[in-house]
C-alpha cells in the first residue's frame, strides 16, 4: 500500500535514473515513500461506492468493524486460515490468471531492463559516444563543475531517448493492455517530458556533486559519496510533497466531512502531524487506488487518490491509511534513510574496486582518462546495475519487511482487518495473490496479498471477543 512511489509515474526512473550511480539509488529509496497503488475491485466485489458528485468525492457508507462477507467460523471459533482461503475464492481463476500473468511479466522486465540499460552503457561507451559528449562539454565550459553538469544533462537525455521504447511499452502500452491507465499516449508523453525535464535538471547537479566527492576524495570517496545520498535523499524527502508531486497532479482539500474525520482521527491518535487531508487527481493517469503520508521535517502530509475515495468502503479507507500512518509512526523513512545510506556505501565500494581493474584494460581505448572523468560515468551506471541487480532480494526483503510491520501498525491502529483483506483483493488485480516463498524473497517489495489477509484474520481471531472502539 505504501510505495514509496510515483510507481507508475516515474516508474524507478527507467534507464535515465539507472545512468546515475546516486540517482539509482534514489529511485530505490523511492519505493518507501511513494504510495503503492491497489488496483480497482472487481466487478463482482462487494464494494462498489456511491455515484460520484462532480468535483467532489463522495461520502463512502461505513460499515461496522465485525462486517465480513467470509463465514469462516466454526463451532470451536474463529478460524484464520480458512477465511483467508474464503477471500482467496472471491477472485476467480480467470482474475488470478490475469494478475499473475501481470505480476510474473515485471520478473522478465527486470531482466529485460538490466540487460537494455547494459547495453546502452556499453554503447556510449565502446561506440566513443561518451567521450564526444565530455569533450563537447570541454569545448562549451572552462570550469570542471560545469562541464560535469552539461555532460550529465546530455548522458540523461541520451539515456533516456535510448530506452525510450522499452519506457513506452512498460508505462503505456502494457499498463493500458491490463486497464490500467486511463491517459492517452499524447497526455502520457507529455508527463513524461515533464519527469524527464526535472529529472536531467536535479540529476545532473547530482552527479556533478557526486563527481566533486570523487575528485577531492579519491581514496575515500565511497564513504563521503555515502554521506551525500543520505542528505540528498532527506532532501526529496522533505521537498517532495510540497514541490515536486504537485507538478503531476492537483491536490484538494479533502470535503467528505465523514472520511476527513475519520483520518485526522487517526493522524492525532497516533502522532501524526496533519490538520489537512488532500485529494489527489490520480483518476486521469490511473485506475488504481492509493494514499500516503510523505514528508519529513515540517513537511508531512497526508494524501489519498480520488480512485480510493470513490471506489472503497470507509473501512478498507481506514485500513490503507492506518498502514500508511504506521510508516511514519514507525519512523521508516529515517530507518530507510539509513539503510539505502549503507546500500550506497557499499555500491561505491564495489565500483572502486572494480573500475580501477575495468579502465586498466578498456580505459584508453574508451578514451576515459581516469576513474574523476565523467565520460567514465556509464561505466559507473553499469556497474551500479550490476550491483543493484544482485542485491534486489536484499531491497525487496527490506522494503517488505517494514511493509509488514506497517500492515501490523495498520491493524492495530483502524481496528479494520476485513477492510485490510479487501484491500488486498483489490491490489491482487495487479499483483500475484500466492506466489511460493523463494518468489516472494525475490520479487516481491510487499508481503503477497495471502499473508496480509492471513495476517489480518489471525489480528481478527485474537479481537473477536473485544468490544467495538467508539468511532468520533
Amino acid at each position: 500500500m505504501t510505495m514509496m512511489h510515483r510507481r507508475t509515474v516515474m516508474r524507478k526512473a527507467r534507464h535515465a535514473a539507472a545512468g546515475v550511480a546516486l540517482a539509482g539509488l534514489l529511485a530505490a529509496a523511492a519505493v518507501l515513500a511513494a504510495p503503492a497503488p491497489v488496483a480497482p475491485a472487481p466487478a463482482d466485489a462487494s464494494s462498489a461506492a456511491a455515484a460520484p458528485v462532480p468535483g467532489v468525492p463522495p461520502a463512502v457508507p461505513a460499515a461496522p468493524v465485525s462486517a465480513s462477507p467470509v463465514a469462516a467460523a466454526s463451532a470451536g471459533g474463529f478460524d484464520p486460515a480458512a477465511a483467508t482461503d474464503e477471500y482467496l475464492r472471491r477472485l476467480s481463476p480467470r482474475q488470478r490468471a490475469r494478475s499473475d500473468a501481470y505480476f510474473e511479466g515485471t520478473y522478465w522486465l527486470l531482466l529485460w531492463d538490466f540487460l537494455y540499460g547494459a547495453g546502452i552503457s556499453v554503447l556510449l561507451l565502446a561506440g566513443g559516444v561518451s567521450v564526444r559528449l565530455r569533450d563537447l562539454a570541454e569545448r562549451w565550459f572552462s570550469a570542471r563543475s560545469l562541464q560535469t553538469i552539461f555532460y550529465a544533462a546530455l548522458y540523461l537525455l541520451a539515456t533516456a531517448l535510448l530506452s525510450s521504447p522499452l519506457t513506452i511499452y512498460e508505462g503505456f502500452v502494457r499498463e493500458r493492455r491490463y486497464g490500467l491507465a486511463t491517459q492517452s499516449l499524447g497526455a502520457w508523453l507529455g508527463e513524461q517530458l515533464e519527469a524527464l525535464g526535472l529529472g536531467v535538471a536535479l540529476g545532473s547537479l547530482a552527479i556533478a556533486l557526486l563527481y566533486g566527492v570523487l575528485r577531492r576524495a579519491p581514496r575515500t570517496w565511497w564513504v563521503w559519496g555515502a554521506v551525500v545520498a543520505i542528505v540528498l535523499l532527506a532532501v526529496l524527502s522533505m521537498l517532495g510533497p510540497v514541490f515536486i508531486e504537485p507538478i503531476f497532479n492537483r491536490y484538494t482539500e479533502l470535503r467528505d466531512p465523514t472520511v476527513r474525520g475519520r483520518v485526522l482521527s487517526l493522524a492525532r491518535a497516533n502522532g501524526v502531524p496533519a490538520e489537512h487531508v488532500y485529494m489527489v487527481d490520480a483518476s486521469r493517469q490511473t485506475t488504481k487506488v492509493s494514499a500516503n503520508v510523505a514528508g519529513l521535517l515540517g513537511t508531512t502530509r497526508i494524501a489519498l487518490n480520488d480512485n480510493l475515495l470513490r471506489r472503497c468502503t470507509l473501512p478498507e479507507i481506514e485500513a490503507v491509511m492506518g498502514h500508511e500512518m504506521g510508516h511514519y509512526a514507525l519512523h521508516h523513512m529515517w530507518k530507510a534513510l539509513l539503510f539505502f545510506g549503507v546500500l550506497a556505501a557499499a555500491g561505491f565500494a564495489f565500483l572502486q574496486a572494480s573500475c580501477g581493474k575495468v579502465l586498466a584494460r578498456w580505459g584508453a581505448g574508451w578514451g576515459i582518462r581516469d576513474l574523476g572523468d565523467p565520460a567514465g560515468l556509464p561505466l559507473l551506471a553499469l556497474l551500479l546495475s550490476i550491483f543493484m541487480f544482485v542485491m534486489t532480494p536484499v531491497v525487496n526483503t527490506y522494503v517488505r519487511t517494514e511493509e509488514a510491520e506497517a500492515d501490523l501498525f495498520g491493524l492495530n491502529a483502524a481496528r479494520q482487518p476485513d477492510g485490510e483483506a479487501e484491500v488486498s483483493l483489490k491490489l491482487a488485480e495487479y499483483r500475484k495473490l500466492a506466489p511460493g516463498p523463494v518468489e516472494e524473497w525475490i520479487f516481491f517489495d510487499h508481503p503477497s496479498g495471502r499473508n496480509r489477509i492471513l495476517m489480518a484474520m489471525r489480528w481478527k481471531a485474537e479481537h473477536r471477543n473485544e468490544p467495538p472502539i467508539c468511532r468520533p
